[in-house]
C-alpha cells in the first residue's frame, strides 16, 4: 500500500524548516548508502546526528505520533531517526531497494525497514523533476507532494528519484519497523480501521461495530510482533 498523508507539518513549519536547511552544510549523500546504492545515488545529505536534523526530526516524530492516519496505516513499533536530503543541479537517485535492516547511529538498536517514508519541504512548483517513482504490485506511482505532506510505502518497493533540473527538492526520509511485518496484513487492518472509524461517525450505535472492532483487535493480536 502507498499512502499520501497530508499536513504532517503546517505550511509555516515547513517554510521555517526549508529556510534553515537551505543554510545548512550539506554532505555527499553517498555517506549513508550501501555499495550498490552508492553507485546510483547522486544527491546531498545532512550529516547524521546533525543538531539541526535532530531538532527537526524531534518535531516530525511528535507530529507523526499525533497523526491518526499515520498511526492507523503504519502501526509503528520502531522508527529510524529521520534523515534529510537535497536534490539539485541534476541530482537524482536511480532505482534501488532500501536495506532491510538499519542500525541506529550511536546505538545497538536495529530497525527492520518495513516501511519507507518521505516528507516534502518544498512546494512542487518551485522545482522541476524530483518525482519519487515507486514501483510495486500496485503499479508505478509518481509522487511529488505539497510541502508538509508525506508519502508512506513498503520498504520492499523498487523506487527512484528523478533528476531535479530546476530549483531544489529538500525532503526528509526515514524508515519504520511496524508491529505488523506483512504489507498485505497491514493494508487489511488499515482498511478495516478506516471503515470502523467511518461507521462510528455515521451510525455510532450500530451493533456490528462491537464485533468489527473486536475482530480488528484479534487480527492485530494474531499478527503483531513485539
Amino acid at each position: 500500500m502507498l499512502l499520501h498523508i497530508p499536513n504532517v507539518l503546517s505550511k509555516e513549519e515547513t517554510e521555517k524548516i526549508r529556510v534553515a536547511l537551505q543554510q545548512a552544510d550539506w554532505a555527499d549523500g553517498k555517506i549513508t548508502a550501501g555499495y550498490q546504492s552508492a553507485q546510483a545515488k547522486h544527491n546531498l545529505q545532512l550529516p547524521e546526528r546533525h543538531p539541526l536534523g535532530r531538532e527537526i526530526a524531534e518535531l516530525m516524530v511528535q507530529r507523526l505520533w499525533q497523526n491518526p492516519l499515520f498511526m492507523s496505516a503504519a502501526l509503528p513499533h520502531k522508527l529510524y531517526p529521520p534523515l534529510f536530503n537535497c536534490y539539485t543541479a541534476g541530482g537524482h537517485f536511480d532505482f534501488h531497494i532500501d536495506n532491510a535492516v538499519r542500525q541506529v547511529p550511536g546505538s545497538a538498536e536495529r530497525v527492520r525497514t518495513d516501511l519507507s517514508a518521505t516528507l516534502f519541504f518544498c512546494e512542487p512548483d518551485t522545482y522541476d523533476g524530483g518525482e519519487l517513482i515507486v514501483q510495486d504490485t500496485y503499479g508505478v506511482q509518481r509522487v511529488k507532494l505539497a510541502a508538509g505532506d508525506m508519502v508512506l510505502y513498503p520498504g520492499t518497493s523498487l523506487h527512484k528519484v528523478e533528476p531535479v533540473t530546476r530549483g531544489a527538492r529538500i525532503a526528509s526520509f526515514f524508515w519504520l519497523q511496524s508491529l505488523v511485518r506483512d504489507d498485505g496484513q497491514r493494508t487489511l487492518l488499515f482498511n478495516m480501521d478506516q471503515a470502523i472509524q467511518q461507521l462510528t461517525a455515521d451510525v455510532p450505535q450500530h451493533p456490528s461495530l462491537l464485533q468489527l472492532t473486536g475482530t480488528y483487535h484479534n487480527l492485530l493480536r494474531q499478527w503483531a510482533e513485539l
